[in-house]
Parts: C-alpha cells; sequence; structure tokens
C-alpha cells in the first residue's frame, strides 16, 4: 500500500471511527482502525463488534493493500502533524506502516488486516428506507437519553425502532421515565419491521452525521441481527438487541385533570436552579400547580429542600387548567427532557401525585414524555 492524503481529512476520518474502536478487548487488533484502498479511496474502519463505523476519504493511490494499525496512536500522531500531505506506505514484510508529513516522520507496526473483523458497508444492500438526516438527528436527541444504561435489563438499553407505512416511531425507556417520537418518511416501507437498536449507536449516528445534507439510508439484514446507516462517505453498523420490547403504549396515560402549559426555557431554568438544591435529597423537587383566578395568572412553584444546604422556591406563569396538583419529579430527568424539546412552550399533563406525568409540545403529537413521580415524604 502506498498513498498520499490530505492531514485534514485523514484526522477528520480518524476522529469519526475512533469511537468504534474498542477500549477494552482480548482482541489486539479491535485496538486498531483499518486502513485499505477502495477505489481510488482510502476507507478507514473500527469496530469493537458492537458498533462498527466505516469512513472514506479522498486520496492518490499508488499502491493497493492494507493494514490495522494501533487507532490511539496513529489518531494522535497525525492530530499532531501540520495541515500538509502525508505520504503513507506500508511494508508488508515486517507489517510497519510508515508515514510522512512535512519535516515529520514516523513507523507504526501494526497487525495484518486479514485478522480484522468484516464490517458490514452498504454495498451489501438497497436502503431499506431514507431518512431526512436533521429529523433523523433530532429525533435521536429527544429519545436516547431516556434508554437505560443499567446492562441487567439489556432489552432496556436499546431503542424501539419501528417501521410502519409511512411512520418511523422510536419509543425508549428505562423503568422511571418514557421517550417517544414519530416522524413521517417520504416514502412508504413495503412492510411493517420492528427492530431494537443500541441507544450508544443511535448517539454515535447522531454524532457522525452532524454534517450530512443528503438522506441516511437505513438497511437491516435479512437476518434481522445487524442494522446499517448509509451516510455521505460514512457508514456504521450495529448489531440488533434480541428480546421484545415492553408495550410502552400502556405507560402513557389516555387522560389528564391538570394541564399547565410552560415557557421551556424558563421551566427549564427553573428547574436547574432547583436542582442545585434537590441533588443533595434524591434529586426531588416539587410542583404546586394552580390555575389562578381573574386577578392571578396560572402559576407552577417549584420547590426544593436539602436538609444540610437550605431551599429553593421558583415561581413561573403558566396557562393551567384543571385542578390544584402537587406532585414531584426527578429534576435531573425534567432537565433531560426539557433540554431536548425545540418548541417555545412545553404542556405538562398530570392526573394525580401519585400517577405519571406527561410533557408533550403543544398541538404537536409526533412527541411524548412520560415521567414517573417521586414519592413525597411526609
Amino acid at each position: 500500500m502506498k498513498i498520499s492524503c490530505l492531514q485534514e481529512n485523514l484526522a477528520r476520518g480518524l476522529g469519526i471511527v475512533g469511537r468504534a474502536v474498542a477500549s477494552r478487548s482480548s482482541l489486539p487488533v479491535l485496538s486498531n482502525v483499518m486502513l485499505a484502498t477502495d477505489g481510488g479511496r482510502l476507507k478507514l474502519s473500527a469496530t469493537n463488534l458492537e458498533i462498527g463505523i466505516s469512513c472514506w476519504i479522498g486520496a492518490k493511490v499508488s499502491e493497493e493493500g492494507a493494514i490495522t494499525v494501533p487507532a490511539r496512536l496513529l489518531t494522535e500522531f497525525v492530530s499532531s502533524l501540520p495541515p500538509e500531505q502525508i505520504d503513507l506506505e506500508l511494508s508488508v514484510r515486517t507489517q510497519t506502516l510508515h508515514l510522512s508529513c512535512a519535516r515529520f516522520e514516523a513507523n507504526i507496526k501494526g497487525i495484518d488486516a486479514q485478522e480484522f473483523p468484516i464490517v458490514l458497508t452498504a454495498e451489501e444492500g438497497a436502503p431499506f428506507v431514507t431518512v431526512d438526516p436533521d429529523e433523523l438527528r433530532q429525533m435521536i436527541a429527544r429519545v436516547v437519553f431516556a434508554a437505560a444504561t443499567d446492562e441487567s435489563r439489556p432489552i432496556l438499553t436499546g431503542v424501539l425502532t419501528a417501521f410502519e407505512g409511512d411512520r418511523l416511531t422510536m419509543a425508549a425507556a428505562d423503568g422511571y421515565r418514557l421517550s417517544v417520537e414519530h416522524i413521517t418518511l417520504e416514502k412508504a416501507v413495503p412492510e411493517k419491521v420492528e427492530v431494537i437498536v443500541p441507544a450508544r449507536a443511535l448517539a454515535e449516528l447522531a454524532r457522525i452525521s452532524a454534517d450530512q445534507t443528503e438522506p441516511i439510508g437505513i438497511i437491516i439484514t435479512p437476518a434481522r441481527n445487524q442494522i446499517l446507516f448509509h451516510l455521505q462517505d460514512i457508514d456504521l453498523v450495529s448489531q440488533l438487541i434480541e428480546g421484545r420490547f415492553p408495550d410502552y403504549r400502556q405507560i402513557i396515560p389516555t387522560s389528564y385533570t391538570n394541564r399547565a402549559i410552560l415557557d421551556v426555557q424558563s421551566f427549564l431554568k427553573a428547574t436547574r436552579v432547583a436542582h442545585l438544591f434537590a441533588r443533595d435529597s434524591a434529586n426531588i423537587v416539587r410542583l404546586d400547580i394552580n390555575a389562578g383566578d381573574e386577578l392571578m395568572p396560572g402559576r407552577v412553584t417549584l420547590m426544593a429542600t436539602s436538609n444540610q444546604l437550605g431551599d429553593n422556591v421558583g415561581q413561573l406563569d403558566a396557562t393551567v387548567d384543571g385542578e390544584p396538583i402537587q406532585i414531584a419529579f426527578n429534576a435531573k430527568y425534567l432537565i433531560d427532557v426539557l433540554s431536548v424539546i425545540s418548541s417555545a412552550q412545553v404542556a405538562l399533563d398530570t392526573i394525580s401525585p401519585s400517577s405519571p406525568g406527561v410533557l408533550r409540545r403543544p398541538g404537536d403529537d409526533r412527541f411524548v414524555h412520560v415521567i414517573m413521580p417521586m414519592h413525597l415524604p411526609r
């Protein structure tokens, strides 16, 4: 292998695939990134056997070939180089990659590319469906944070991803909250398909698609054990989680006795202030919701108390419909969801102090977030 490319292109490509490199593995090759010539371009690939990312960058290819080298060393070395042309040449006999850029040179010992796991690419199948990158990225942001991080229930560490007709729905839950959103597809799918995608894979997809303008193609393997997202010059493939996702529709309340419509940014700021006191007392923030009267508008009062530090009270104007209610939530969970709601206002629907609260965008049924209440100490 003998190729030349620009330092900034190689650094960018390594940054894209680097998050898929295994941090701890009994297989040394999984700590490496594979460099391979591919149709006049340089292909970079990394995988931890759960997620695989491939990226293609422009290069001048003089000789074909492939090698895997330690990802961390290569990334740090390339990032330290000046923004000029990098020449890479592989010594097949010693499996050593020679790099030269300006007045810098290095020899990095690698592992034969034959030992690197096969990473699925879009060449092996046509897209099942295509999605607008901005819509998909925003959808992921409003859902993925609600997935569980505790591996004791693996199914909840994933996001239910359902394709039906012209609708794509994502749902994530961790036992304390549920986030669901759907978007409309440009083209209806031929059959209903439901898969569970690891939340980490979707978070990586959101990260690497930040600069994408072309539609993202989605491919599900015939065996239904992998999903591939095809971007411009980037492919991300992930193993799917086996099992049955809980029926989240049963968790969403179908009615409410109190609805408060609040300004999102004001609500978020007040919750963050309350969290300063709530974090020492199980993150409990108490909401006192009142409809007001002819002289006074509706009001939501947020209260947090710390036995060691003190207490905090914040008041927000709101449009409130229904009977007064006092309910408590985990302040961190409120902050998480309010941080991803893009509308100016949010509706908070409640039934009783012991029933789940529901947050929605007013007049928009595409997003719903259910949050379990916390027990109020007597």
